[in-house]
């Protein structure tokens, strides 16, 4: 199976200019509803209000009691396009549905977009642990990775670019910062400046492991991962945070999210036998979709694993910069200060080990 992007090319979302408030969206959806599902009657629609996700509000919408056919809206979080890059979004749903690798997309509005409902069960940190589940997991990530698009810039992961923005972001704020220093120390957040040097010895530190840059989904956590049982697949949602990456992130930032999100727990982080399970998995079907050689050689397996462990370090750091960019501006019920000491707390704590690994010759 071998991957192509310039076969299916992507067709044009049709955009409404409307607003939908988040706090009363009933009549906006229905608005909108209107474009996407004209048959319905507006008096029949049920709307399902989802509270799994700490970005965005996600509403459910049907008109049949077992919710045959749903239609998804999610109105983006405050001020998500600060570091969000929702055009580059909508074009990677379309990009991975041409593939088959995503939903529909049905269309997109102001402040956010309207697409397919994937039936199927939701992960939970147990399943990600079952090896029936999390080679489906892989071999769907090696799918998702081998996609390809002539619009996708090799030369800029999406990584560095995010950290830089993140970092941009926190300085701006740098009064709000000062206020808060004492709080943010005492509450175990790293100063501006330490995780300057963090980031700054990190990069240097990743870029000698010249892990290949594919396009990746970038936020791999459980509730993003819906199984469909009955076709022996899972299949990946949300792209918010979708762009070209290094393939080790992906991977090293999926097996992160082992721990959960509401409540991390890092002791679920994968062992070593799990994840080399789960690396050869995705490196033969990898292979297979790239038209390379099919073996996977143990040496193959065991350079991915100390990649992913030392991106893992890059994403712990990446989204401790973003929950702490959250607590300034989201309006989600959401531990966001408990998140970011979280994250800190577990990259200082796995720094040391996972540096220490060695690329095998």
């Amino acid at each position: 199976m071998e991957r192509s992007g310039r076969d299916h090319p992507a067709t044009a979302t049709k955009h409404l200019d409307l607003l939908v408030d988040e706090k009363e969206p009933r009549k906006d959806i229905e608005r909108l509803l209107k474009q996407v599902r004209p048959l319905w009657k507006p008096a029949e629609i049920k709307l399902k209000i989802f509270t799994s996700g700490i970005t965005n509000r996600l509403v459910g919408c049907y008109v049949d009691r077992d919710m045959e056919e749903v239609v998804l809206v999610r109105i983006y979080g405050n001020m998500t396009e600060l570091y969000v890059d929702h055009d580059t979004e909508v074009k990677n749903f379309q990009l991975l549905h041409a593939h088959n690798c995503s939903p529909e997309l049905y269309c997109t509005f102001q402040n956010g977009i309207c697409y397919e409902f994937i039936k199927g069960e939701v992960l939970d940190m147990q399943q990600l642990r079952k090896p029936s589940i999390f080679r489906l997991v892989a071999r769907a990530m090696a799918q998702f990775h081998s996609v390809q698009s002539d619009n996708n810039d090799s030369s800029e992961p999406n990584l560095w670019t995010n950290l830089s923005k993140y970092l941009t972001l926190l300085k701006s704020s740098q009064s709000q910062l000062a206020s808060d220093r004492s709080s943010m120390e005492l509450s175990g957040v790293p100063s501006f400046d330490i995780l300057i040097t963090e980031i700054e010895v990190l990069k240097e530190h990743l870029l000698q492991m010249k892990s290949p840059l594919v396009l990746c989904h970038n936020d791999l956590l459980c509730n993003n991962i819906i199984h469909v049982e009955e076709k022996g697949e899972v299949k990946f949602i949300d792209y918010e945070y979708a762009g070209y990456n290094y393939q080790a992130y992906d991977i090293g930032n999926h097996f992160n999210e082992f721990a959960g999100v509401s409540e991390l727990d890092f002791s679920m982080y994968p062992p070593q036998q799990l994840q080399l399970e789960w690396l050869r998995s995705y490196l033969e079907m990898y292979k297979a979709c790239t038209g390379q050689d099919p073996e996977v050689t143990e040496l193959e397996v065991q350079k991915l694993y100390v990649q992913a462990n030392k991106f893992a370090l890059a994403s712990h750091l990446s989204w401790g910069l973003w929950a702490l960019l959250q607590t300034r501006y989201s309006t989600i019920d959401f531990d966001f200060p408990r998140y970011t000491r979280e994250r800190f707390k577990e990259y200082f704590k796995r720094k040391d080990e996972f540096l220490a690994l060695e690329l095998p010759c």
